[in-house]
C-alpha cells in the first residue's frame, strides 16, 4: 500500500462538503483527485498483518478499502507502526488482528482503537486456540494460519463482523473454497511422508496448529517460545540437540523474518549438522509465491515435504 492510497483512506472519513471542496479545488488548480480507490464514503478496514491483509482483500473485494499495517518481510512480533497509522487506526471502520499475543509492537494502538469505539474482529477468538510449551514455559500460540482448516473458521465469522459494520463481502464463498481445496493439496503432500519423519523443527515455535492438523511431531525450536522476541540459552541448545539426535531431524525450517543464525549456532556449538531451509512462515514476501497466503502456504508445504524427505 502507498501513502497515497492511504491518506485516501482517511480522506474517505471526511464529510460529503470537505470532500466535495477538495475535488473543486483539484479541477480548479487543472488537476486530478488525489482518491482513486474508491467513492468517498467506502469504509475503511484496517489489518494489523500483512498475511490477515491479504485475506481480507479477498474477502471484501470492492466493498472496502483496507489499509494493511505491516509491511512485507517485517516481523508480526515487533513490527511497530507511525503515529500516522496509529491515528488510522482509530479512524477505521473496523480493525481486524490476529490477537494470540501476536502483535506485541502494536497491541497497545488496537487497544486505544477499540476505546474510541472502533470495533474490533479478532482472529484468534475465531478457534480454539493451542498453547506452546517449552521448558515448563507456555502461552497461547497465534499462529492459527498454518492450519487452513482454522483459516476457514476466521473468514466465516469475518463476513459476519464485516457486514455489521455496513460491509457486503463478495468474496467470502469464493475464498473458502480456496481454502478447502488448498487443505486437500497440503493433506496430500504431507501423507507422503513416513509417520517416522514427521518431525519439525523451527527457529521458534511456529507450526503448533499444522502439526496439530496433519499429524506432524514438533520436536522443539531453537527460540523456545511462541515469540521470536526470546533468546535461547546454552541449556536450551543442548536439550535441543539431544531431541534432534533422537528424533532424526535432517533439517530445520526458519522463517524468513529472523535470520538463521540461530539455527546455525545449533549445528556450530552443539555439533548438529542439519539442513536449514528458510520458509515465509508469519510474514509474506513483497513479491514471489509467498506474496499471498495461499501461495506462502503452498510453497511452505512443498519445502516442509521436501526438507523432511533428505536422509541423514
Amino acid at each position: 500500500m502507498t501513502q497515497r492510497d492511504a491518506g485516501c483512506r482517511g480522506a474517505g472519513r471526511r464529510s460529503g462538503r470537505s470532500v466535495t471542496a477538495l475535488l473543486l479545488a483539484a479541477l480548479v488548480l487543472g488537476g486530478t483527485a488525489a482518491c482513486t480507490t474508491g467513492p468517498p464514503d467506502r469504509p475503511t478496514v484496517a489489518v494489523t498483518t500483512n498475511i490477515l491483509g491479504d485475506v481480507v482483500h479477498e474477502v471484501v473485494g470492492d466493498a472496502a478499502d483496507v489499509l494493511v499495517l505491516m509491511p512485507p518481510g517485517a516481523d508480526p512480533h515487533s513490527f511497530e507502526v507511525s503515529a500516522q497509522d496509529a491515528a488510522r487506526l482509530r479512524s477505521a471502520d473496523l480493525v481486524v488482528e490476529n490477537g494470540l499475543g501476536l502483535e506485541e509492537g502494536i497491541a497497545r494502538h488496537v487497544e486505544a482503537a477499540a476505546a474510541d469505539g472502533v470495533p474490533v474482529f479478532t482472529a484468534g477468538d475465531a478457534v480454539d486456540a493451542l498453547e506452546w510449551t517449552a521448558d515448563g514455559d507456555s502461552g497461547p500460540d497465534p499462529h492459527l494460519w498454518t492450519d487452513p482448516v482454522r483459516m476457514i473458521d476466521v473468514v466465516q465469522d469475518l463476513d459476519v463482523a464485516l457486514r455489521d459494520v455496513g460491509v457486503d463481502p463478495t468474496g467470502t464463498d469464493a475464498y473458502l473454497d480456496e481454502l478447502a481445496a488448498l487443505d486437500d493439496e497440503m493433506a496430500a503432500a504431507f501423507a507422503r511422508i513416513p509417520d517416522d519423519r514427521r518431525a519439525l523443527v523451527t527457529n521458534h515455535h511456529v507450526f503448533g496448529y499444522l502439526a496439530d492438523r496433519y499429524r506432524f511431531r514438533v520436536v522443539g525450536a531453537v527460540v523456545p517460545s511462541g515469540t521470536t522476541l526470546a533468546s535461547p540459552s546454552a541449556a536450551d541448545l543442548r536439550d535441543l540437540a539431544e531431541a534432534i539426535e533422537d528424533a532424526g531431524v535432517p533439517t530445520i525450517f526458519a522463517d524468513l523474518s529472523q535470520p538463521a543464525r540461530l539455527a546455525e549456532v545449533l549445528a556450530d556449538e552443539v555439533d548438529v549438522h542439519v539442513e536449514i531451509r528458510s520458509l515465509a512462515t508469519e510474514s509474506l514476501t513483497p513479491d514471489g509465491a509467498a506474496s499471498t497466503y495461499l501461495g506462502m502456504m503452498r510453497a511452505n508445504t512443498a519445502s516442509i515435504a521436501a526438507g523432511l524427505s533428505v536422509r541423514n
